[in-house]
Parts: C-alpha cells; sequence; structure tokens
C-alpha cells in the first residue's frame, strides 16, 4: 500500500510514500504522518491511499513512512476538499493550506542533534585543537546530545554551520535528527475527589459494605489483634469537609489553598482511600473573562423581519443560497445574524460567523455566549497555541455548533455546517497576503456551495463584485435602508485644515471643531472615538543640517518613531533600532520628528482633556494578552471617555454610547 501525502513546505506536488507492515490497513486520507523528507523528517498530511504505482515510478525510490501519528482521521473529508480547491484556485501549495486549518502545534519538525565521538572526547582530553573547535566539543561534553541551534546560542559567532560540517568530517561528532513532538495535546489538571462517603462529623467512614469493597483504608492492628480504622486528624477532616458537597471534585492547587493544608495531607488521604487524585483536561477558554451580554431582547422592525424570513425559508430547504444584506450602518444586521444561526442550531446544524478583524470577535462573542451558552467558540490569530488548541477540539468533538473568527476559521471543522455568515464581506482583510494566500469571503461561498447551505454576505458598503453579483441575480438581495430605531444617519462635517493653519498661523492636530464637540459630548457624559490610521509618535525623523531621513535597511520605508520604548521600527518587518543623538551621515545635532501618529494623539488629547479618561487601541497597546478585550469591554462599559485607535477601531463596532467620531 502507498500513500498520498502533502507536506507544508513550498512545493505543489503530492508525494508518494510507502506504507510499511500494518499501516496499509490503518493509514486514511486526513491523517497525519512522519515522513523523512530530505534530511528531515515533516508532518505531513496523507490525502490518498491506493495500492499500485504509476508504470514510469521505480518502487525502489519509494521511502517508508516513518509512524503514523493519528489512528482516525483529524482533517474531515468536507476540510480536506476544501483546502484542495483553495490550492487549486489560488495556486497554493496544498499542504500550506491543510497546515492553515489546524492549529499551529499539529505539525513539527525533525531537530539536528550533535554528540561527541570516541575521537572527540579524546581530542578534548588533550586540547589539541584550534580554540573555536575546542570551545565547540566542549559545549558538547555535558550531555548525550546537544540540539544545533543551542550550540550556535552557546558560541554566539558566525558560520557554525560551517563548524559543524568540519568537526562532522574530523570524525569528532556525530549528527542525527530527533523528531520533534507534536504540541496539539490538551492541558490536564489533577484534580481531588472523595472516593467514598466519610462522616463528616465523626470522621469516619460510613457503614455501607459496596462502598467497604471499593477501598480499603490504612490501617494499624497489633499482632492478634483486628484492625480498626484510624479517626481523621483535624487537617484531613478539612479536607474531607471541603471536598464533602463536590461530587466531581476539586483541582489539587485549589484545594490545599481552599482547606489551609499542605500536599502531604492530601497524599496520605489518598493512600487511606479516602480520596483519589487523578488527571483531567482543563479546558483553556478563550471568552472566560468576557461577562455574557444581558441587553434586552430585540423586536424586528419590517425591513429586519421580512429579511430573516427569507433567511429562515432557505434554511428550512437545506439548500445552497447565497444572500447579500446590504444594510446602512446601525440598520440592526447583526441581529439578523444572530436570529439565522439561532434557527440552524435549532435545526439541528451548525453555524459559522466570520468577522475582519480580531477586535470584532470580543463583542461578537459576547453577544454569541449570552444566546449559545457553552456552544460558542472562537478563532483567531491573537489566541495563545493552547487556547486555539482547545476551541478546535471542542468544535471538531461537536462540543461547539456555534463559531466566531477572523478569515482562518473558515476551515473550522465544523460538522453539519447550516449556515455561513460573512460580516463586513468587503473588508480587505479577508485576503490572506502570505502562504497560503486565499480570500476568506469565497473561500467561504465555496465552501457552503459544497456543502449546500445558506451563506450570507453582509454589508452597508458591499463589495462592487457581490453587488454585482446581486443585481445579476447569483446572490439574492436583501437591502435594510431604515437605521434601527429610526435614527437619522450621522451628520459628516469636512473641516479644511488649511483655514484651520490660517486662524492659529501654526499647524494644529485638531481643529477648534472638533475640540469643541469632544468637550460637548463629555459635558452630555457620552463618548468619543478619534480615529487616526498610523500608529507610533512620529512618523520619521528628519536631519535638519543635511536632510537624511532614517530608513530600513530591509524595505528601504522611513523608521517610524515610537516614544513609550525611545525606538525607531519598521512596521513592515519589525525591524528595530535605538533612536540615535547626532545624524549618522553627518553627525548633525538637530534631529527634527515629522509626522503624527496615534501615540502622539493620544498625548496631546490628554493634555487638552486632563479630566477625561482617555484609552489608545493600536497594535502597540494590545501586545499583552487579553489587552485588547480588556480595552474594548472597558469603553463598551464606559470606564473610558475617549478611544483613540488606528483602523481596530472602524471596523463596525457596535458601541451604544458613542456620539461622536473625529477622523484625523
Amino acid at each position: 500500500m502507498f500513500a498520498e501525502v502533502a507536506v507544508p513546505v513550498y512545493v505543489r506536488q503530492t508525494f508518494t510514500y510507502r506504507l510499511p507492515g500494518d499501516m496499509g490497513s490503518r493509514a486514511q486520507p486526513g491523517s497525519r504522518a512522519l515522513v523523512p523528507f530530505g534530511k528531515k523528517f515533516l508532518t505531513a498530511f496523507i490525502v490518498d491511499v491506493h495500492e499500485g504505482l504509476q508504470s514510469d515510478v521505480d518502487e525502489s525510490d519509494i521511502k517508508d513512512i516513518e509512524e503514523l501519528l493519528d489512528e482516525s482521521p483529524i482533517i474531515t473529508p468536507e476540510i480536506l476538499e476544501l483546502t484542495r480547491w483553495v490550492s487549486d484556485y489560488y495556486f497554493a501549495p496544498w499542504g500550506e493550506c491543510l497546515r492553515a486549518a489546524l492549529p499551529a502545534g499539529a505539525t513539527s519538525i525533525s531537530e539536528q542533534v550533535l554528540s561527541l565521538t570516541a575521537s572527540g572526547r579524546e581530542a578534548l582530553t588533550e586540547g589539541r585543537l584550534p580554540p573555536s573547535k575546542l570551545e565547540a566539543l566542549q559545549a558538547l561534553a555535558g550531555a548525550d546530545f546537544v540540539e544545533a541551534r543551542q550550540l550556535e546560542r552557546h558560541l554566539s559567532r558566525p558560520r557554525v554551520g560551517a563548524l559543524i560540517r568540519q568537526l562532522t568530517r574530523d570524525g569528532l561528532i556525530t549528527v542525527s535528527q530527533r523528531i520533534g513532538e507534536t504540541r496539539m495535546k490538551p492541558r490536564l489538571q489533577n484534580v481531588v475527589r472523595l472516593k467514598s462517603q466519610w462522616s463528616v462529623v465523626s470522621g469516619q467512614r460510613s457503614v455501607d459494605s459496596d462502598q467497604q469493597r471499593d477501598s480499603q483504608p490504612a490501617k494499624k492492628k497489633r499482632r492478634g489483634e483486628k484492625a480498626e480504622e484510624q479517626p481523621l486528624n483535624e487537617k484531613q477532616r478539612r479536607v474531607v469537609e471541603t471536598l464533602a458537597s463536590l461530587g466531581d471534585g476539586m483541582p489539587f492547587s485549589d484545594l490545599l489553598e481552599a482547606a489551609d493544608v499542605s500536599s502531604s495531607v492530601v497524599r496520605t488521604l489518598e493512600k487511606r482511600g479516602v480520596v483519589e487524585v487523578f488527571a483531567r483536561e482543563l479546558r483553556r477558554d478563550p471568552l472566560a473573562h468576557i461577562a455574557p451580554d444581558d441587553a434586552a431582547p430585540v423586536t424586528l422592525n419590517g425591513e429586519q423581519q421580512l429579511a430573516l424570513d427569507q433567511i429562515v425559508a432557505r434554511l428550512a430547504e437545506r439548500q445552497y443560497a447565497t444572500f447579500l444584506l446590504h444594510g446602512v450602518t446601525s440598520s440592526g444586521k447583526t441581529e439578523i445574524y444572530i436570529r439565522a444561526m439561532r434557527e440552524a442550531v435549532k435545526q439541528g446544524s451548525t453555524a459559522l460567523m466570520l468577522v475582519p478583524e480580531i477586535s470584532l470577535t470580543p463583542i461578537f462573542s459576547r453577544r454569541l455566549r449570552a444566546q449559545f451558552g457553552e456552544l460558542v467558540a472562537i478563532l483567531h490569530s491573537s489566541l495563545s497555541e493552547g487556547e486555539r488548541t482547545d476551541e478546535w477540539r471542542r468544535i471538531r468533538s461537536g462540543d461547539a455548533r456555534v463559531v466566531i473568527g477572523t478569515r482562518s476559521a473558515v476551515f473550522a471543522p465544523l460538522d453539519s455546517l447550516g449556515i455561513v455568515i460573512v460580516d463586513e464581506e468587503h473588508d480587505g482583510s479577508y485576503k490572506q497576503d502570505e502562504t497560503p494566500r486565499y480570500h476568506g469571503r469565497d473561500t467561504a461561498i465555496v465552501r457552503a456551495l459544497r456543502a449546500g447551505v445558506v451563506v450570507v454576505l453582509g454589508s452597508a458598503t458591499p463589495s462592487l463584485e457581490s453587488f454585482h453579483n446581486a443585481h445579476a441575480g447569483k446572490y439574492a438581495y436583501l437591502r435594510l435602508q431604515t437605521r434601527f430605531g429610526d435614527r437619522a444617519l450621522a451628520e459628516v462635517q469636512t473641516v479644511d485644515m488649511r483655514e484651520v493653519f490660517k486662524r492659529h498661523g501654526k499647524a494644529q492636530t485638531l481643529s477648534d471643531e472638533l475640540k469643541a464637540a469632544i468637550g460637548e459630548t463629555y459635558a452630555r457624559r457620552e463618548q468619543s472615538m478619534i480615529l487616526l490610521n498610523r500608529r507610533g509618535f512620529s512618523s520619521f525623523l528628519l536631519c535638519r543640517s543635511c536632510g537624511l531621513a532614517i530608513h530600513c535597511p530591509n524595505c528601504d520605508v522611513t523608521l517610524t518613531y515610537h516614544r513609550y520604548n525611545s525606538s525607531l521600527q519598521c512596521h513592515y518587518c519589525n525591524y528595530i533600532r535605538p533612536v540615535p543623538r547626532v545624524c549618522d551621515a553627518c553627525e548633525g545635532e538637530y534631529i527634527h520628528y515629522v509626522g503624527l501618529g496615534t501615540e502622539q494623539l493620544e498625548a496631546n488629547l490628554k493634555e487638552l482633556f486632563p479630566e477625561m479618561n482617555i484609552a489608545r487601541l493600536d497594535r502597540d497597546t494590545t501586545r499583552k494578552r487579553g489587552s485588547l478585550e480588556q480595552i474594548l469591554m472597558e469603553f463598551a462599559g464606559g470606564g473610558i471617555d475617549l478611544l483613540v485607535g488606528t483602523q481596530m477601531i472602524a471596523k463596525g463596532h457596535d458601541f451604544h454610547n458613542v456620539t461622536l467620531v473625529g477622523v484625523v
């Protein structure tokens, strides 16, 4: 038996490997396998299993699969075919597409490890080697083997690879490959629970013949005497009392804190058969810190109800249909999404919702958690590796029936898919700009077509192609022209900053009109948002003596000044260098900071409005884990009066108390 595998490297072809032994009966498309690839071992994906070879293939050239990593496929047939379409349509490597459909820990590669030979140990003892080789052998002497990358860090010198090759040719070291472990594993937690019923009052086991057979407590006895059970001491009683009302147990560390005892007390009770300690999966929930939205139920208006009825009618038919939901801002598209997903779940199907930006997921997740509870899972790139693995496992097992996420969530392994929703379908963020390149919206439409389910594309400003498809009859067109609650559209005022310059005789960051509007909004206890799609403090540094602007050596763009860590950064390749005190070219001392970024705008606003609570939302302020959700939740709760940010704040947020938006 042979297997066709796709490897997660930039090659478009698949490769044939032999299935030795009983692997032929166990291997299935969608499973992972460890294969030799060049000088390494890679985690590959089996895409087909067959008996024979093509006539022009020599069987002696075929390598054996090293190991099957899955007893049952982890990639569903639907996702296998969807990734194949993405590979063909976008000319992307199939293995890269399959890797994008799985959590980051699903693949592993081999690691190069080094070890001393007998000749190497003799040479190290004699010490008759050049200093560079001697230093390398000394680094290897303390362990059976050392990873090549560890040796590179230890020596801290260039061309370590050449040194390793020289030592190998001299017979002083051996180089081998060690297979790295996949990190796609659940997190386990030690849990303690009562093994049998104990009387908390007397500290004795209750009389129950079945329980007595279940476990035998430790007994103290003298020769010739009948063993008697020893009563619990004070600390042991506290443990039993703490666990008495918990049928499913308590985490080990929490029990020690709650009962105020050491681990030895619990271990003693375990030996006596009073408690049992076992490992249980611990779910890493990315939504644990987000409280459900307790907003009052909403009554749909006529336009909303008509649109929802058409979507629900096609859901009942269980056939493919694409709707373009073209609704002005605040027309209630989100409420239609939620009710359509609720209808799909009610019919026994699952629901998938895509949003363009990570910053939108906390708000939507909050509303979905209120509607669907623990059935909601979230997928996006800002999750930790463990969180993404746990959410993927919940989706794969069917515990999660509703998924919300960014473009990569289109590959979520949902079973019995019923509806796919693409919010802000026009947004350019649905395009993947790195390998594998694909368009999340179009891939979602193809997935819905292949599954025969309903897909809803929502936008206030639809893309030209979707708008054309709707008017050509390819998509069903749904129009929402009324804002929720009959609110008027926002009034837009454009201010010519040249006139502001004439008025003040110098450049101004904010116009007088915007400053006055911010003050009035704050006086009414309402909130404001200020958009500037440029992060950092200043756009670039300029030498006033020679006119030099400092550029990135990799990208040839000007470096942006960030005041929070006094650095110059490239926003393309993340190259970072310190701020120079003098010009690199002429050593001039007159360095001028040019341009405006969100960091400087935030500082200016805090000077103008010291009484206001002002926060900033951009990539710099959301580097810390959970900071994005924290800022958005605080703003939604009214704890922040004014929010400054980049495009992260301009993506369809729903903040009811925001009545002013300024675009700088």
